[in-house]
């Protein structure tokens, strides 16, 4: 009898008694992060279904983690354990010992969709793995039909398709609302980080990205907003600041002159919170933001930050001219603000627009790059001024809701403080003018210009405007001339903020 003839090399290849692709850790890292709340189970039950666990036990725990999350239950290792021994499955799964171990069982509880990722992906392969040993096994079966088999295999692709169609919809249901919740639940009607309504400097869910030139105090001013975050002070620039959690620093741009920066304004009083609530990611990241979309979101789940601070935005990117890479960019930074991390870029003016004189208004296109960095932004603000100033201009040259400035600022280099110039203050100035300021005259004083453009006339008007709307002046109408002519109002403190000056 003639020897059998062997197996061709790719079916050798086969091993039928193969441990089938799974990750045993991830599973219970998963798991554990569900008992942590109902809005990690809602996001990654749009991801997974029970056969996706590799562990029988696993699965078991999982469904019934879905029970008590219909029922509103919670679903710590206590009610979960509880719940089990009822069914009669708490032995089964390992008892209440590994319950309590699959609790401490996640690193992180942000990490619960990447670990969901894991899952699902060596699901899928386990799947693709079944499938290839039942098509190899149809065809080695006597008398097999290569047309049956072929229709079977398309029959089994069409049907994981729908599967993952079905798996992805549900995934990204959770970016859907619809029209009424948008408008009223999604923090549009959030108090701002940085300011008041009327004057906003960082607007909560937007971008800051703070332009100048180097050496103007776009890092004094960056740290100063990050011990307010931190709870260290409240305000900066005399703007209200909404306390943060933790924000994760990326010094990437020189650390050690970032860490002498910050250490101008720290004293041991500030060790536990430095700690605490300020991470700091050294040097360059492990990939450009413009390259790996996800990665800033990434950083932020990692740290448990809900504030990054990006310095500098040359250092997180591959270039800052290319439009493509620069809308890559952008979506890293929607990512991570979906994610409700709020972010803050220090940027770069375009080379040979310093010496610009400081009350003159910057624009857009002075900021270096593509036009879609500031584009995805919500606020720019604009430090002009020469590398050393210790008095510079900030100019808003895009805000989201309510405009301020320009401010005329005093840097204190030696304490890392800065200050608005009282003696440009627009309150400070009518209380020190008693015939007041018109329109055109503060408009002649902030822009530097002895004839002003409607912009900084408008924006003059704004100010005084508001003055009077917050108390702080009284506007009296001029007289009005033949031919259309006459005196332009005039604005001038009120009693009431004389005497509370005096």
């Amino acid at each position: 009898m003639d020897d059998p003839l062997p197996n061709p090399p790719h079916l050798a290849a086969m091993d039928m008694t193969a441990v089938p692709p799974y990750d045993a850790d991830a599973e219970a890292a998963v798991l554990g992060a569900c008992m942590h709340g109902a809005d990690v189970i809602d996001a990654v039950r749009n991801l997974l279904d029970g056969p996706d666990f590799y562990r029988p036990a696993h699965e078991t725990v999982w469904r019934t983690i879905l029970s008590l999350r219909s029922e509103d239950l919670p679903t710590d290792p206590i009610v979960l354990g509880n719940r089990l021994q009822e069914q009669g499955d708490l032995n089964r799964v390992g008892g209440k010992v590994y319950i309590h171990q699959l609790y401490g069982a996640t690193p992180s509880v942000d990490g619960a969709l990447h670990y969901a990722g894991i899952v699902r992906q060596k699901a899928d392969l386990r799947r693709l793995l079944a499938s290839g040993i039942r098509t190899v096994q149809r065809s080695m079966e006597p008398g097999a039909d290569p047309d049956a088999i072929r229709s079977e295999v398309e029959s089994e692709v069409r049907a994981e398709r729908e599967r993952a169609l079905a798996s992805g919809q549900g995934r990204l249901s959770r970016y859907i609302t619809d029209g009424w919740r948008f408008i009223t639940e999604t923090g549009a009607d959030k108090e701002p980080l940085w300011g008041t309504r009327e004057q906003t400097a960082w607007a909560s869910g937007e971008s800051l990205m703070i332009v100048g030139a180097p050496g103007v105090g776009k890092t004094t001013l960056a740290h100063q907003l990050i011990f307010a975050r931190l709870g260290l002070t409240d305000s900066v620039l005399d703007m209200p600041v909404a306390p943060g959690k933790r924000v994760l620093y990326l010094a990437m741009d020189r650390p050690k002159q970032i860490a002498h920066a910050l250490a101008r304004r720290i004293g041991p009083e500030h060790e536990s919170r430095m700690r605490d609530g300020l991470a700091v990611w050294q040097g360059p990241l492990p990939a450009t933001l413009d390259k790996e979309p996800d990665l800033l979101a990434d950083l932020a789940a990692a740290h448990q930050a809900d504030t990054i601070v990006i310095d500098s935005l040359k250092d997180a990117m591959s270039t800052l001219v290319d439009d493509a890479l620069a809308v890559a960019y952008n979506n890293a930074r929607q990512r991570a603000i979906r994610n409700g991390v709020e972010v803050m870029e220090l940027h770069h003016q375009r080379k040979g627009s310093e010496g610009t004189p400081r009350a003159q208004r910057p624009s857009l296109d002075r900021v270096y790059g593509s036009t879609w960095l500031t584009s995805g932004a919500g606020t720019v603000l604009f430090v002009s001024g020469e590398a050393g100033d210790l008095a510079v201009t900030i100019h808003q040259v895009k805000c989201s809701t309510g405009e301020i400035g320009p401010l005329q600022v005093i840097h204190d280099h030696e304490r890392g403080t800065s200050q608005v110039d009282p003696a440009l203050d627009p309150a400070e100035m009518l209380r020190k003018r008693p015939d007041g300021l018109t329109v055109r005259e503060l408009a002649v004083i902030q822009s530097g210009d002895n004839n002003p453009d409607r912009a900084a006339t408008e924006k003059a008007r704004r100010i005084l405007d508001r003055l009077v709307k917050n108390g702080l002046a009284a506007k009296a109408e001029g007289a009005a001339g033949g031919n259309g002519g006459g005196q332009q109002a005039r604005y001038r403190t009120s009693v009431r903020h004389i005497g509370a000056v005096s």
